[in-house]
């Protein structure tokens, strides 16, 4: 009888054992592909805690043997899991990759901003600008180089007649001392003998210096008018040629804003080269100005310079002037007391 019942005790402890090892194998083999296996493995092991307290030598065996069988399985899903994540995402970075390259080579291409490719591509108007600009360029330094010739021949020339008539006493002899040789100096002498010869037999040398210096006058005057020629373009280039460079750059710019609001994107490479175009112009203004600023002023202090020149001039021709007619009223008195 007590056979009977350790065999039937027996045979449920093996009965249950193999419930317990064959629950965990079909539970994970459901849930591996939902969700982690660790979560699998570990809810089946709570359940046959119950079987543990039997009284039979032979329960204990079999979960001793069958639970590394049971938790292979576990251990071998993790490993499965990243295998399949990186199958999965490797497609997926092969497209991001594909895409980000199609996204550079549609992006716009930034063209070359030399100045010369800038002029090219600019607006017709923004175009006119810049060639008005660099016109006025090129007169600028014309003019300098050509009033840097004329002041300089001039003033040597007048310094020159100046050291001749040094010596001289009277008007003739300082005509003769300068030759045929015109100038400056040659129309002060030679208005002052006309004076002279027209104011024969007229005894008030007052009124004939007061002539003399009139006359003197007016050829200084025409003198100053003739030597800043050319000034008053420097003058006008220097003062407006800023405000035509900005009129350029704001039309430029005006037009880039129009191409981005019809293109409907504030991308670098759309809006940069118009406004670089229209930023050209006022690069070529500033060109333009400041060398036309910087020579008038030079001419201006040159030509000061070439004036008081022409006034000492002037005061010689006056001082001969006055010798001669002292010295002709001298020699009537001096023959009228004989």
């Amino acid at each position: 009888m007590k056979t009977t019942s350790l065999q039937a005790s027996l045979a449920a402890a093996v009965l249950m054992a193999a419930t317990w090892l064959a629950s965990p194998v079909s539970a994970q083999q459901q849930t591996q592909p939902a969700g982690p296996a660790p979560a699998a493995a570990q809810r089946p092991v709570a359940a046959p805690a119950p079987v543990a307290p039997q009284p039979s030598a032979v329960a204990p065996v079999a979960p001793s043997t069958a639970a590394p069988a049971a938790t292979t399985p576990a251990v071998s899903t993790p490993a499965a899991a990243p295998a399949a994540s990186s199958t999965d995402a490797g497609p997926a970075a092969g497209e991001v990759a594909s895409a980000d390259r199609a996204q550079k080579s549609a992006g716009p291409v930034m063209k070359e901003l030399s100045p010369w490719v800038m002029f090219m591509s600019a607006d017709i108007i923004v175009k006119a600008v810049m060639i008005g600009l660099a016109f006025a360029s090129l007169v600028t330094w014309t003019v300098f180089i050509a009033k840097s010739i004329e002041l300089s021949v001039a003033s040597g020339k007048l310094r020159s007649a100046l050291k001749k008539i040094a010596e001289s006493r009277s008007l003739a002899e300082a005509q003769m001392a300068l030759g045929t040789k015109q100038g400056i100096l040659p129309s002060f002498l030679a208005a002052a003998l006309r004076e002279a010869r027209m104011s024969a037999g007229l005894s008030s040398d007052t009124g004939i210096k007061e002539r003399a210096a009139s006359s003197f006058a007016e050829i200084v005057r025409a003198e100053q008018r003739r030597i800043r020629i050319g000034m008053g373009v420097l003058a006008t280039i220097g003062s407006t040629s800023p405000f035509v460079g900005l009129f350029g750059t704001v039309w430029g710019i005006m037009n880039s804003f129009i191409g981005i609001s019809k293109s409907q994107t504030t991308n670098l490479a759309v809006v940069a080269p118009g406004i670089a175009e229209a930023l050209l112009a006022t690069a070529i203004g500033l060109v333009a100005a400041i060398p036309a600023v910087i020579v008038y002023n030079h001419f201006s202090r040159v030509t000061k310079s070439y004036l008081e020149l022409v006034s000492r001039a002037s005061g010689a021709s006056a001082r001969l002037l006055s010798r001669d007619l002292d010295r002709t009223h001298g020699t009537m008195h001096s023959r009228a007391a004989e």
